[in-house]
């Protein structure tokens, strides 16, 4: 199937020290070799996920003049919908052959954050949509909130190190829908090689071929999750902060053979964001005399609207 290696949740959430020390070492070691898992016992219920793909998908199915009316200018791209092959990977030219939308944090007591950060958006033809990606958004963060924790220990810090900055964090849920290709595509994929910009990201719809991940040996490999588990890999800021001991993976989405070009292909990454004042200074305990310290120090704010430019998504 995968060779990216498997992790248990409910292990870390179990009371048992024996099983949540299995997998502290089990994600840590992971993430320092290869920057992904695939992870089960989350806390998405088969309920949650199948309603909604049901839902983004009658989103996507929707006509464009509709979807277009989602497309909030001046925000770039934070909260909506995104049309097709409008982002591209840094350093490419030619847009992803994707659409997407965007949910984004659900403030809680905090009216300067509230303030902050763009609406999210309601789509009034689909009753369910919003109430279910908000649903799904809260179990996503929930998820991540553990994997912190577990990430944390391992770098021998207190349990609790991130929670104070992911709560009411920038996090994106993002539904991807790469339509069917009906044309041979002038250099572009469905999502060029690139790493992430956030601490971690989850991502649900992994079940088949498509994304691949870079080994240390420069290999592309398939990275295939079973249908009940999500894929978790590092992102850019938690590389930064740890000096790169956790090692944000280039990955990609390959457009499929010929003979699926007809077909759709939906995921749902969740992107998991600190509030903007976070630093992301490396960790002094992340640096020594054969890894001296390899990054400025930024905030995570600043280092996201450096990574939004690079996209072209914000204009400078």
């Amino acid at each position: 199937m995968s060779l990216v290696p498997s992790v248990d949740l409910q292990d870390f959430t179990s009371g048992d020290a024996i099983r949540k020390e299995k997998f502290i070492s089990e994600i840590g070691k992971a993430f320092e070799e290869i920057g992904f898992v695939a992870l089960s016992g989350h806390f998405l219920s088969q309920e949650l996920v199948d309603d909604l793909y049901s839902e983004i998908k009658k989103f996507f199915e929707l006509e464009q003049k509709v979807k277009d009316s989602y497309e909030i200018p001046g925000i770039g791209g934070q909260r909506g919908y995104t049309s097709f092959g409008k982002e591209h990977a840094k350093g490419r030219k030619e847009g992803d052959l994707k659409e997407f939308w965007h949910f984004g944090q659900y403030v809680e007591n905090n009216p300067k954050l509230e303030a902050q950060y763009p609406s999210n958006v309601i789509v009034k033809e689909l009753p369910d949509f919003n109430r279910i990606g908000k649903e799904a958004y809260k179990m996503l963060e929930k998820t991540a909130k553990y994997v912190l924790r577990a990430l944390a220990l391992h770098l021998e810090l207190e349990e609790t190190y991130f929670d104070e900055f992911i709560k009411n964090g920038n996090s994106i849920l993002r539904p991807i829908h790469y339509p069917p290709i009906t044309e041979e595509p002038k250099n572009a994929v469905r999502a060029a090689a690139h790493g992430d910009i956030n601490l971690i990201t989850l991502l649900m719809g992994a079940h088949g071929k498509g994304l691949q991940v870079m080994n240390h040996q420069g290999e592309w490999i398939d990275a295939i999750a079973m249908p009940d588990q999500l894929m978790i890999n590092v992102g850019d800021m938690l590389s930064r902060l740890t000096n790169n001991k956790l090692k944000s993976t280039i990955h990609q989405v390959v457009n499929p053979p010929k003979e699926l070009w007809g077909t759709s292909r939906y995921s749902i990454p969740f992107f998991m964001h600190p509030i903007s004042e976070m630093p992301l200074n490396c960790l002094e305990n992340c640096i020594d005399s054969e890894n001296p310290k390899g990054f400025e120090d930024i905030t995570a704010g600043e280092f996201l609207n450096e990574r939004l430019i690079e996209l072209g998504l914000i204009k400078k």
